[in-house]
């Protein structure tokens, strides 16, 4: 495989990424207006944490929330691209993608104190954190495969 062809294949993911983030966020989006609750903050809190970034005002955070959260979804994208060059598509490329990113936020939250470590988070909360990973991992796969 050449330097090319990998390159094809992460753009291609991070393409790919974005529209998974687009299903994630319509997924979450619905999720937490069916619950009465509010968007979730841990991917702008962790980035925060790690850049030094505090935003100072409600609009500010806002924006760095949003510029996070398609900063992310659309960079795990290449990592789609990446299994896509060394040949896994379909079924296994989405389970490996989503265990990948979900096992990542799985470790990283917790390690800068954003959210309890998986075995303290109630079951029910757990588990719509894995659909809506799994709804990204999902769209993201199927935007690749019309990609590549």
């Amino acid at each position: 495989m050449t330097f090319d062809e990998i390159a094809g294949a992460a753009a291609r993911g991070a393409l790919a990424g974005a529209a998974g983030t687009a299903a994630m966020t319509l997924s979450s989006t619905l999720e937490a207006k069916l619950r009465d609750r509010g968007g979730s903050s841990a991917p702008s809190d962790a980035a925060g944490k790690v850049l030094g970034v505090q935003p100072r005002n409600p609009d500010g955070a806002a924006r760095f929330s949003t510029a996070v959260h398609w900063g992310y979804g659309t960079g795990w994208g290449v990592a789609r691209g990446v299994l896509g060059a060394a040949g896994l598509s379909g079924a296994p490329a989405a389970a490996a993608h989503w265990a990948t990113v979900w096992g990542s936020s799985l470790v990283m939250l917790p390690a800068l104190d954003i959210a309890p470590p998986p075995w303290k988070t109630e079951p029910k909360e757990l588990g719509i954190d894995a659909f809506h990973h799994a709804v990204y991992a999902i769209a993201t796969n199927a935007a690749y495969a019309v990609l590549d």
